[in-house]
């Protein structure tokens, strides 16, 4: 896991008003803590936090008045609609300190045709050194079939790191795959419910009228022969 080096600046002014003047300046108001320190209250540039974020389980190299201090992300706080950074929240690590961290699942290979896998869980918890968090780890579904599962204990995790999350946690369940029939009954009888009801198409108004046409058409002849029929008896019982 690569160092982000990030200049950082001490804050005295807190508060909703001070933190917007912050972001303001392009800038992400945080506070630091851990290892039985008093919280520190600090600023990161706006920008270069952006970009260290978008790697999972960052390591951060935070210069603090001339000192710097390890870090890993623990909080971070989005405006829920632009996606803009309102405010973190980083714990102090140590070179070679175990910490727990959640690393993501990564699938990889191609399961046998007319199969749905489903990866029923997207991150692993895992207990690893803070200077050498993984990545992610990755899960092959070559060759899986309908049944096949996958289990948090079946995960090959790099070395010097240890499975934190429950043995028994299903990863990856390979089902059979929905048919296009499955799918427009299910979808026919969801509208059905719901009172939904289609005009029918040119195709399906054009068959409809060539069956009740054919239904009618039968109903005449039965109806011919019946009488025909009727007559014949009458005409025999009167010689």
């Amino acid at each position: 896991m690569p160092e982000v080096r990030i200049a950082t600046e001490s804050r005295t002014e807190f508060g909703k008003g001070a933190a917007r003047r912050i972001r303001r300046d392009n800038k992400v108001p945080a506070v630091l803590y851990g290892h039985g320190a008093e919280p520190r209250h600090i600023s990161l540039p706006g920008h270069e936090l952006m970009l260290a974020l978008k790697t999972a389980n960052v390591l951060l190299t935070l210069d603090i008045n001339g000192s710097d201090e390890l870090a890993l992300p623990k909080d971070v706080q989005r405006d829920p609609i632009r996606g803009h950074l309102e405010h973190v929240d980083l714990v102090v690590v140590r070179r070679g300190e175990k910490v727990t961290v959640e690393i993501p699942v990564h699938v990889v290979g191609d399961a046998v045709p007319d199969t749905l896998v489903n990866l029923e869980q997207t991150t692993l918890a895992v207990e690893t050194e803070a200077t050498h968090i993984p990545s992610g780890v990755e899960v092959s579904i070559e060759g899986l079939k309908v049944g096949d599962q996958i289990h948090a204990r079946d995960v090959t995790l790099p070395s010097g790191t240890t499975l934190v999350t429950d043995p028994e946690n299903l990863i990856v369940n390979v089902v059979a795959a929905t048919t296009a029939e499955e799918l427009d009954a299910e979808l026919a009888e969801a509208e059905a419910e719901l009172g939904i009801v289609h005009d029918l198409t040119d195709e399906e108004q054009a068959a409809a009228d060539e069956a009740a046409a054919s239904a009618e058409g039968d109903g005449d002849g039965d109806s011919g022969g019946a009488d025909s029929g009727g007559d014949g008896g009458s005409e025999k019982a009167e010689s």
